[in-house]
């Protein structure tokens, strides 16, 4: 079998849309026919999450290594940054522009003040933000 012809058929018959939609049923799919509407048992094996987790992850990272105070950070304090930019994605986070410029100014406790002084932290996911703020300010896990 050559799986590459067979594989370009199916893309070809099924389209490739990189965000959920409704196929001609009205059933949640992404991708390349991926069937995810659990009314008809469809969703994500957990390898393919973990594999999309882990790449996400990975961006993310990078993304932050593109700030030149992040690597001067500890583990933790990466960590907790990392989840909130997972949270945010990459433009909400940007958008922190007073928190980042602390961060340049090596002003951890300016940072933590104005990641909590937002709609993220008092309206979105409060005990969160605290939590990551916390982690940020004391560099524990």
């Amino acid at each position: 079998m050559d799986y590459n012809k067979l594989m370009q058929q199916i893309e070809k018959e099924e389209g490739n849309v990189p965000y959920a939609y409704q196929d001609h049923l009205g059933y949640w799919t992404i991708g390349i026919g991926f069937l995810i509407d659990q009314r008809k048992g469809g969703g994500l094996h957990p390898e393919e999450i973990q594999f999309i987790f882990t790449r996400r992850i990975k961006e993310t990272i990078a993304d932050l290594r593109k700030f030149s105070w992040y690597d001067s950070l500890n583990e933790a304090q990466q960590a907790a940054l990392i989840s909130m930019h997972y949270n945010l994605g990459s433009t909400k986070f940007r958008g922190f522009k007073k928190m980042i410029r602390n961060f340049e100014q090596g002003n951890i406790k300016g940072a933590v003040a104005e990641m909590l002084d937002s709609k993220w932290a008092k309206q979105d996911i409060p005990k969160r933000a605290k939590a990551l703020a916390k982690q940020v300010e004391t560099g524990l896990w």
